[in-house]
Order: C-alpha cells, then sequence, then structure tokens
C-alpha cells in the first residue's frame, strides 16, 4: 500500500520536471534565434553567380538558382531578379532565390545554309539555339559535312531547336569492273582517272596480261584495281 502511494507521489512529480525542462529548453531556443544576426539583402542585379554567391556568403547568406528568364539588358548567365529585395533587413542564413537572365530573346535565325556542322553549332550557341535534329542526306553538290537546308529558315517565326540537313556527299557509284587486260598501261590509267579507281601494277612490261577483280566484277568508285604485267 505505501509502495502505491509513493509511485502516485512521484509521478506528479516527474511530469512537472519534464514540463519544467521542456519550458526551460523552449525558451533558450528561443533566446538563441532571437539573437541571430540582422543582416542587409545586398543588391544582386547584373551580377554573376559568382559574384553574387560572394556577396551573400559576406552577409552569412545563401543563393539558390529558382529558374530563367530572357533580358535584353542583362548578359545571359548573370541575376536578373531576387525575391528578397536589395536592401531589406532578414535574418542571417536565409536563402536567396534568384533568376538567371538567358539573354535578349532571339527575333531571327542565322542562316546556315553551307556552313559546317561545328561553325552552326556556335553561331547558334551565341543566340542560345540550338540544334536538335541532324538529319544526313546525299548530295551531288553541296560538299560533305556542310548543310544544305534548315528548318526553320531566317525567314520563319523563332524556334529554339532547328533541325537541319548536313550532306554526306554523293551516292556510292557502283560499277561493272572494265576489262583491261590487253590495254596499254597509260590507256588503263587514263580510263581508271576517268571511273575515279585505283591503278596498283607489277611487272615491268606496258601492256596488261590480267587483273584483280575480274572484268564484269562489281566495284566502287575508289576501288583499287591490280593489274599484272609481262
Amino acid at each position: 500500500m505505501k509502495k502505491t502511494m509513493s509511485m502516485f507521489i512521484r509521478l506528479p512529480l516527474y511530469i512537472l520536471v519534464f514540463v519544467v525542462l521542456g519550458l526551460t529548453f523552449g525558451y533558450l531556443t528561443f533566446k538563441v534565434l532571437s539573437f541571430s544576426r540582422t543582416v542587409e539583402v545586398p543588391n544582386l542585379h547584373g551580377k554573376s553567380l559568382l559574384e553574387g554567391n560572394k556577396l551573400l556568403a559576406n552577409s552569412n547568406l545563401y543563393l539558390k538558382i529558382e529558374g530563367e528568364d530572357y533580358d535584353t539588358l542583362v548578359p545571359a548567365g548573370h541575376i536578373v531578379k531576387q525575391d528578397m529585395p536589395a536592401g531589406s533587413k532578414v535574418k542571417e542564413r536565409r536563402v536567396v532565390k534568384v533568376i538567371i537572365s538567358k539573354g535578349p530573346r532571339v527575333t531571327s535565325i542565322p542562316l546556315l545554309t553551307d556552313e559546317t556542322l561545328a561553325n552552326a553549332e556556335a553561331l547558334l550557341l551565341q543566340k542560345g539555339l540550338r540544334i536538335a535534329r541532324v538529319i544526313p542526306v546525299h548530295s551531288d553538290v553541296v560538299e560533305k559535312g556542310r548543310i544544305i537546308a534548315q528548318k526553320p529558315t531566317p525567314e520563319d517565326e523563332v524556334s529554339e531547336t532547328i533541325t537541319v540537313l548536313v550532306s554526306v556527299g554523293p551516292h556510292e557509284k557502283r560499277y561493272l569492273c572494265p576489262d583491261f587486260r590487253g590495254m596499254l598501261l597509260s590507256e588503263a590509267s587514263d580510263l581508271a582517272r576517268q571511273m575515279n579507281l585505283i591503278l596498283s601494277a607489277e611487272g615491268q612490261g606496258q601492256t596488261v596480261a590480267s587483273q584483280k577483280p575480274e572484268p564484269g566484277k562489281e566495284i566502287r568508285a575508289g576501288d583499287t584495281i591490280r593489274l599484272q604485267l609481262p
């Protein structure tokens, strides 16, 4: 019975101590937070991310990129907006959200025809544009690796992504191997040059005795024909 009474007496004491400790810790936490230093938000407009981050760090504040937007005056990659006005007073360790400039909105797309793919990408990058799709096509006129056409064109509505047709050169030409046997080496050389073939001759004579591949075999421009001279 005495033990039961003792437990009933001690239980309210434990609760009281717990409440007092909780209130004490809460009060101390409030005091610590209330003594946090108040700082002034710096002006970040027009600053680079490196400069803006340094200014905020000096005030024990933090930077967070919230998004991007076009701006005709602020260079691309620099801060154009901040969510906390410059000069306002805030507690330190706060986060300042910023919007980064994408530079001026492009009003026209450059002409890319006859440019190499690398040059075209560099031109577009300066305007905040990019090539979204490259379509290779054969062309007997446009040099391999150069742009034949683009969409949109400079006259079309501006788009941030562009499709280009890039030349991969002419279609591969195929021939039936001519019969060089019995020809003089000079005649065989002239014919091979006209057909964009390469000759490799062995022997000391001037007349073709045999050849590989054999006459009538399918060959391509640029293939090598081996000739045997007597």
